[in-house]
């Protein structure tokens, strides 16, 4: 792997509610400079950053439902076909955490076989959030068996405002219950080059990090 490479699997996060349009403006630069894959944020900023981002590769990357998964299967659609209408070139959208812990299978292969199939249509990638920190190893291998028949391209760890991010343990059960049939991406509290990699290692194909200019660099320095 190359600095360019590592780069492209990176989604350069700025969520933050608060964030100046100096911060996207800014972000938006840094993500041209080192050629990440996308910039993952907020779907109102999204026709900004599309702007910012036109004379490059970078993608926006919209985050549906964010953070807490708690819309009605309606609302996630439409979010998410609206952030594709304004110019998100992805989609992450957070799964319905209170159907998960109550069992209703049958609701939430349901939404994300609806969220999918509009991403699919229109050609865009598609990755649900299970929000690992709130669930049992059973609840996330249930998740991994619904994927599976959906077939989104990602499944992801975390949003990164739960009360726990990616971890290598749960990259390496999601790998295990899908293989190579969908994607995994790893997000939440990665912020250094040594985290990253035991992500990849660990199986994961996406890492969402606001730190993708740190990562890299410090690939950069222990590659010389």
């Amino acid at each position: 792997m190359n600095a360019k490479e590592l780069a492209k699997m990176i989604d350069h996060t700025l969520l933050s509610p608060y964030a100046h349009e100096d911060d996207l403006r800014a972000h938006c630069e840094v993500a041209k400079k080192y050629g990440f894959k996308t910039v993952a944020i907020n779907n109102a900023v999204i026709p900004l950053c599309k702007e910012l981002l036109k004379d490059s590769d970078v993608l926006c990357d919209a985050a549906v439902s964010f953070p807490l998964g708690q819309c009605t299967v309606e609302t996630k659609v439409f979010e998410t076909v609206d952030a594709i209408e304004k110019g998100a070139g992805e989609v992450d959208y957070v799964a319905n955490l209170v159907k998960i812990k109550s069992g209703d299978w049958a609701y939430v292969e349901d939404e994300m076989a609806r969220i999918v199939a509009e991403c699919k249509k229109r050609g865009i990638v598609s990755k649900v959030i299970f929000e690992n920190c709130y669930l049992t190893d059973d609840e996330k291998r249930h998740m991994c068996e619904i994927a599976l028949r959906v077939k989104p391209t990602y499944i992801k760890t975390s949003t990164g405002f739960g009360t726990g991010g990616a971890t290598v343990e749960d990259v390496r059960l999601m790998k295990a219950c899908v293989g190579d049939e969908i994607l995994i991406k790893a997000a939440g509290g990665i912020r250094t080059y040594e985290q990253a990699m035991a992500m990849i290692e660990a199986g994961a194909n996406r890492i969402g990090t606001s730190k993708g200019d740190v990562i890299v660099e410090q690939f950069i320095a222990e590659n010389k």
